[in-house]
C-alpha cells in the first residue's frame, strides 16, 4: 500500500495514512468538544486495522464511561499533557481528602444507583438516605467515621434484622465506594457484626403466613361495592400473583385455550417491567374458575381496549402502585368484618388453599414462581397436611378447581 502520500477511511474514525516511506493508521474521536487525531505506527495489515478499530471503540467507550484518561491512552501525544490537570501536591490532596463528606459520597453513590439500579430499588435507597442518613451524616467528613461511632448508631435504628440491613445498605455501598477511592483507609462497617449488637427480637423475623379462610373469602369478595374492584381482588386469590404483577397482568397474556395465565411482568413505584428476581418468576399459572370467573366478569370493562385487564376504577387508568390498593382493600375488609391482614396474604391464601386441597407442594412452588420447594415448606408447612371437613372443601374446589377438565386431579391427597 505504500507510494505516494494519500488516506482512506476504512471505518468511522480510522484511517489508513500512506507517506513516501511508511504507512500508519489514524483513529479520530471528540473528546471535551475538541475534534483529537492520534496517530498508530503500524502497517496496514488485517490485523492492525481490526487493533485500530477496537482502540478507537475502547476509547469511545471510555469518553462515555467518564473514565478516559488521554495520558493513559496517548502518553506521547502532546495533546496528553493538554487534557491533563496538575497533579495536586500531598497536602492539597490530603486536605482535600478530609474535607470530604459523606453526605456528598452519599449522593454520588445515589446517582450511581439511579442509572444501573431497578426504579423502586433507587427510591427506596433514596428515601432511606432521607430519612435515615442524611439528617445523621451528612456533614460528616468520611475520614472521620470511626466503627464506635458507627456501631452506637446501629444499636439506636428501630426495626428487625431485615430492616436495618436495608437502612444500612446504601451507606456500606458509599464506604465502600469510598476504601476503593483512597478516601479511607479501612471500611468502619468492616468491624461490626449485626447479631452482636442488636436486640434479641429484632433478630427474629415478624413476617407470618396469615392467609384467610373460605369463610373470610368469601365474606371479602361480597363486600366489594365495584365489581372491578371484585374481580380484581377474586383473580388475585385464585391465580397467587403479587398486587405488581395482577395490576400489569394483559389480555394477551391469558390462554383460554390451554387454560394458562402468564406472567410477563410487574408495575413497580410507577415502572413497568418485564423482568423479576429469578427466572422462575415469569411463569405460567394454571386457570382456576375463580380466576375464570373473575376474567368472564372483567371482560365488559376493559377487554375491548385489549390491553391491561385491571383499571383503577375510579379513574379508568392503571392502578398507580399498590398503595391505592391497600387503601380500598382496608375499606373492604372493614365493611366485611374481616381482621386485617395486607393484599399480599391473597398470595399466601392462594398456597395455603391449595396445599390443604391436596396439591403436590412442589407444583404449587412453580405456581408461585419459586426456584424450589424451600420456601414452601418454610413458610406453609404446617397447611400441606392440614386436610379440610366436606363443606369448606368445596367451597374452596368451587374457586380453586382446574379449568382444564384433560388435567390430572392435583388434589388427590383427601379427594
Amino acid at each position: 500500500m505504500g507510494g505516494d502520500m494519500g488516506t482512506k477511511t476504512v471505518s468511522t474514525g480510522v484511517e489508513l495514512r500512506t507517506g513516501a516511506r511508511s504507512e500508519s493508521i489514524r483513529i479520530y474521536f471528540t473528546y471535551r468538544g475538541v475534534d483529537c487525531r492520534e496517530p498508530l505506527r503500524l502497517a496496514h495489515t488485517k490485523q492492525n486495522i481490526a487493533y485500530a478499530i477496537r482502540r478507537r471503540g475502547e476509547v469511545i467507550n471510555a469518553i462515555e464511561r467518564g473514565t478516559f484518561v488521554y495520558s493513559e491512552f496517548f502518553p506521547e501525544s502532546p495533546r496528553a499533557k493538554l487534557f491533563c490537570p496538575p497533579a495536586p501536591t500531598p497536602a492539597v490532596e490530603a486536605a482535600a481528602q478530609e474535607d470530604v463528606t459523606i453526605g456528598v459520597l452519599l449522593r454520588e453513590q445515589l446517582a450511581v444507583a439511579k442509572r444501573n439500579l431497578a426504579l423502586s430499588t433507587y427510591n427506596c435507597y433514596q428515601q432511606i438516605a432521607d430519612d435515615h442518613l442524611f439528617p445523621m451524616w451528612d456533614t460528616k467528613p468520611v475520614a472521620e467515621l470511626t466503627t464506635r461511632e458507627l456501631r452506637n448508631w446501629i444499636m439506636t435504628l428501630e426495626g428487625k434484622r431485615k430492616t436495618v440491613q436495608l437502612i444500612l445498605t446504601p451507606l456500606r455501598n458509599t464506604l465502600e465506594q469510598a476504601l476503593v477511592d483512597e478516601l479511607i483507609e479501612t471500611n468502619p462497617f468492616d468491624s461490626i457484626r449485626l447479631n452482636k449488637i442488636l436486640a434479641r427480637d429484632q433478630m427474629q423475623s415478624s413476617f407470618r403466613a396469615d392467609p384467610f379462610d373460605i369463610d373470610e373469602i368469601e365474606a371479602i369478595l361480597d363486600a366489594c361495592h365495584r365489581d372491578q374492584e371484585r374481580n380484581m381482588f377474586q383473580f388475585a386469590f385464585c391465580t397467587g400473583m403479587r398486587p405488581s404483577e395482577y395490576i400489569a397482568q394483559a389480555w394477551p397474556n391469558v390462554n383460554f385455550v390451554m387454560h394458562q395465565l402468564q406472567v410477563a411482568g410487574a408495575f413497580v413505584d410507577g415502572e413497568a417491567k418485564t423482568s423479576a428476581k429469578t427466572e422462575a418468576g415469569l411463569r405460567k399459572i394454571d386457570m382456576r374458575y375463580g380466576a375464570l370467573e373473575a376474567l368472564k366478569a372483567q371482560q365488559a370493562y376493559t377487554k375491548l381496549a385489549g390491553q391491561l385487564i385491571f383499571l383503577n376504577p375510579t379513574y379508568g387508568k392503571q392502578w398507580a402502585g399498590d398503595k391505592p390498593i391497600r387503601e380500598r382493600w382496608g375499606r373492604i375488609l372493614l365493611t366485611a368484618g374481616v381482621r386485617y391482614r395486607n393484599p399480599y396474604q391473597t398470595r399466601h391464601t392462594y398456597a395455603s388453599s391449595l396445599l390443604m386441597l391436596g396439591a403436590n407442594p412442589l407444583y404449587v412452588s412453580t405456581q408461585l414462581g419459586h426456584v424450589d420447594t424451600t420456601l414452601v415448606f418454610r413458610t406453609y408447612g404446617r397447611w400441606i397436611a392440614a386436610g379440610l371437613n366436606n363443606d369448606k372443601r368445596q367451597r374452596l374446589l368451587r374457586l380453586y378447581s382446574r379449568t382444564d377438565m384433560d388435567a390430572a386431579n392435583e388434589f388427590p391427597r383427601f379427594g
